[in-house]
């Protein structure tokens, strides 16, 4: 299997961020506006995150820790923070209030009801997005249509399905499912609420972004004294990667914020191809992108992430799927006393790379480009637990790597 890895930094010198004026913050009071809001829906509770000290100790580093979204809203992925945030702010506007006036009980309250009416909610999606959207509408007494693009898994679908939304897969990648949802709004009436901006449409991502940040928050509230000297971004359109990134930035002051690191998929490495060409323009990736990283299988970046990415990241990289494989073995398979973490293909992508510079010689001019050695703190946000259940298994148990270029 081809273990090539790409890599390319970013010096402060060299930054040509975008002239975007951002239609939403990614600040430590916005970062709290959005734990509170998420704190008033049922099920809520943090994330664990894991202290991986005996890997540490065997990989010569002074920490790792993982952030497991599998556990978030029982939804097994991350997503459901940006879909839950982003509607609260829909429906905040239309009342004319504040998003810290509003909570699961004031909006499923009967006045508030009958104030809004029925909406729908129409978003594209490889899977995780579109089961959080659906979960927010069921549970706030909504509508949701979600299109997925060509070869979607079956489990993903029917999960979002189960949550009374009305989902198909479309014959269309996910870069044209993101039109096609978008049409529909016009056609129908409804709301888009996509996981991703452009020109024009950044509002509703700003907000799903900002809802990104509660788990930010909460692992910075969670590691305490602890500050991580490195963080690990996935990107697909890079919309967590930025809020996260700008969180960062806020929360520890630019001079002081951990060494940020994206990572994609080599067959969907828009973000990584446009900070390599670093002309101040977005490039993008054609095709089916296949890739077992499903949520990470997209070609076109999002603006307000890009934006962010552009100031903050320090280094852009690309990976094989044979590193997220790497990474989701070993954190299901932990060392001595570490928790085990179920990681899906895309939440394992950083911890993979991670895991190959360390333990791979032929990496350590990359480890040392990355700054990384024994007083190093790493930190990964695992964004999704085994969503898709028999494809993790084909991957973790039997090596098969369903959909990937190189196999």
């Amino acid at each position: 299997m081809n273990k090539n890895i790409k890599l390319v930094p970013l010096s402060d010198a060299d930054r040509k961020p975008s002239e975007l004026s951002p239609a939403v913050s990614f600040c430590v009071e916005d970062a709290k506006k959005a734990i509170a809001y998420h704190q008033t829906f049922p099920g809520y509770s943090q994330t664990p995150l894991a202290n991986l000290s005996c890997l540490a100790s065997e990989l010569g580093v002074n920490g790792i820790y993982v952030k497991d979204e599998s556990y978030r809203f029982g939804l097994n992925a991350f997503k459901g923070l940006g879909g839950s945030y982003c509607i609260g702010r829909y429906i905040a506007d239309r009342l004319a209030v504040d998003i810290s006036e509003l909570s699961y009980e004031k909006i499923t309250s009967e006045e508030t009801r009958k104030q809004l009416g029925d909406l729908t909610f129409v978003t594209a999606t490889d899977g995780n997005h579109g089961r959080g959207i659906a979960w927010t509408a069921h549970i706030l007494g909504q509508k949701a249509v979600v299109f997925m693009p060509k070869g979607s898994a079956q489990e993903r679908l029917e999960n979002i399905r189960a949550l009374g939304a009305e989902a198909s897969i479309t014959e269309f990648n996910y870069d044209q499912t993101v039109a096609y949802a978008a049409e529909c709004e016009k056609k129908y009436g409804w709301v888009l609420v996509q996981d991703t901006a452009w020109d024009g449409y950044e509002t509703i991502p700003g907000w799903i972004m900002q809802g990104y940040t509660t788990m930010a928050y909460e692992a910075v509230q969670q590691l305490g004294a602890v500050k991580p000297t490195h963080t690990f971004l996935q990107a697909g359109v890079g919309s967590m990667a930025g809020a996260l990134a700008g969180f960062f930035a806020d929360y520890y002051g630019k001079d002081d914020m951990p060494v940020i690191t994206v990572v994609e998929p080599t067959s969907a490495d828009c973000i990584y191809r446009t900070a390599k060409t670093n002309d101040g323009t977005l490039h993008t990736v054609d095709g089916s992108m296949n890739t077992i990283m499903a949520g990470l299988a997209c070609g076109v970046p999002c603006t307000i992430g890009w934006d962010l990415l552009s100031r903050y990241a320090s280094n852009f990289a690309a990976i094989p799927d044979c590193i997220a494989a790497e990474g989701m073995r070993i954190l299901g398979n932990p060392l001595g006393t570490d928790a085990r973490v179920i990681s899906g293909e895309s939440g394992a992508s950083t911890f993979g790379f991670a895991m190959e510079l360390l333990r791979n010689k032929a990496c350590e001019a990359l480890k040392k480009q990355l700054k990384i050695d024994n007083n190093s703190c790493l930190l990964f946000f695992s964004t999704e637990g085994d969503t898709d259940r028999e494809n993790y298994r084909n991957i973790v148990w039997d090596g098969k790597y369903p959909n990937s270029p190189e196999i």
